[in-house]
């Protein structure tokens, strides 16, 4: 499925595709389940890059302060939001 993206992005776009529908988890979630508990900055790199959204569901991804942060697929953060509510999110 990945054909692009380094070794980090693609084991960050592997877990993401296990978060379920309606639930998020953070950038430092994330981070720790990946067993890398120190790069959620990197980790919201590889969700800002992912190539494959909304497939592989890095709007699933918000910061620890429960914001949404950002998106960068078509229609940034307000699809982002759609996409979450849609899903059953309650933001």
């Amino acid at each position: 499925m990945f054909k692009k993206g380094t070794k980090f992005q693609i084991k960050v776009w592997k877990y993401l595709l296990k978060i379920p529908k309606g639930k998020v988890k953070t950038y430092k979630q994330v981070a720790i389940a990946i067993n890398r508990p120190k790069s959620a900055r990197a980790v919201a790199n590889a969700c800002g890059k992912n190539p494959y959204a909304p497939r592989v569901p890095c709007h699933r991804v918000i910061r620890s302060d429960g914001t949404l942060g950002g998106f960068s697929a078509a229609g940034g953060i307000n699809a982002k939001k759609k996409l979450l509510k849609k899903e059953g999110f309650l933001l």
